[in-house]
């Protein structure tokens, strides 16, 4: 969501889109990343392999041996190609939420649940999640994601509270600022605390231009394009869209209120069969 931090980096040949810096777009991607997880899971699962590294070790051997693997999602299109294309090898993808309090209160709480999703179970499919916030407060960083994030980093903070929030204890308020932290590593409860080297913009752009040498980026457009998502995705996308009085089911909500005289959302949503966010909206 920030415009300035990440933005250095657009450009270098390892992005899978451009730098996302709108917020509706910055949910797609998120939204892109849970169908892509579901999609490997699948591969995965379709192998008979557990996690990301075993099925990229299966596929190589495969490839080495000059006996590639055919996709086993491949569905052949009415008057398409009919031969399953070959599988490679798959890349690690990480995401990087700058300011994930301002997405919070822009997109809504929907974000925390995709956030939660992906926290949750894409580590094994090789999706990886890094949030940062200058807000840790509870309402922000709930108890839900904090279980499923194991390694947290606290800079100074301003009171015992925020350091309670990001690390489960105290400490990150005596921290000196300037690159001082305590980093918080998965399976154990105690921090160490590190310094932060400082990096010049000067500097961040030398290692941007070095890397655009190396080759040119290959977007995909569907990461930040709504219409490209499929699924429980898409359904996810119509059933938050419209609001109040703007819904087109909302002169059928307010006939069912009136007649029943029953203006509760688990109502309306039994009635009209939709989502609780829209019957609530309604």
């Amino acid at each position: 969501p920030k415009m300035l931090e990440l933005s250095a980096y657009d450009g270098i040949p390892h992005l899978l889109t451009p730098v996302v810096t709108d917020m509706q777009k910055a949910a797609n991607a998120l939204r892109w990343c849970i169908v892509e997880m579901d999609r490997r899971f699948r591969l995965m699962a379709a192998l008979g392999v557990r996690n990301i590294v075993g099925y990229n070790r299966k596929v190589e051997a495969a490839i080495s041996s000059g006996k590639a693997l055919d996709d086993p999602l491949f569905e052949a299109a009415p008057g398409g190609e009919s031969t399953p294309p070959k599988l490679g090898k798959i890349p690690y993808v990480v995401v990087i939420v700058d300011e994930f309090a301002d997405l919070l209160m822009v997109v809504g709480k929907k974000i925390e649940e995709l956030i939660t999703r992906i926290a949750q179970r894409a580590r094994a499919a090789g999706i990886h999640l890094v949030l940062a916030t200058q807000r840790p407060s509870v309402d922000v960083v709930t108890g839900l994601i904090k279980a499923n994030i194991p390694t947290r980093i606290a800079f100074q903070v301003s009171s015992r509270a925020d350091s309670r929030t990001v690390l489960d204890q105290m400490g990150a308020e005596q921290l000196l600022g300037h690159g001082d932290m305590l980093f918080l590593p998965p399976g154990t409860g105690f921090p160490v605390r590190v310094h932060g080297s400082f990096v010049s913009d000067q500097e961040v752009h030398r290692v941007a231009e070095e890397l655009k040498k190396s080759g040119q980026p290959e977007y995909l457009e569907a990461v930040i394009d709504s219409s490209a998502l499929s699924g429980a995705a898409a359904a996810e996308d119509s059933d938050e869209a419209g609001s109040g009085e703007d819904d087109p089911l909302y002169d059928k909500a307010l006939a069912f209120v009136t007649e029943t005289r029953r203006a509760s959302i688990s109502s309306i949503q039994r009635h009209l069969r939709v989502g609780y966010n829209r019957a609530a909206r309604m």
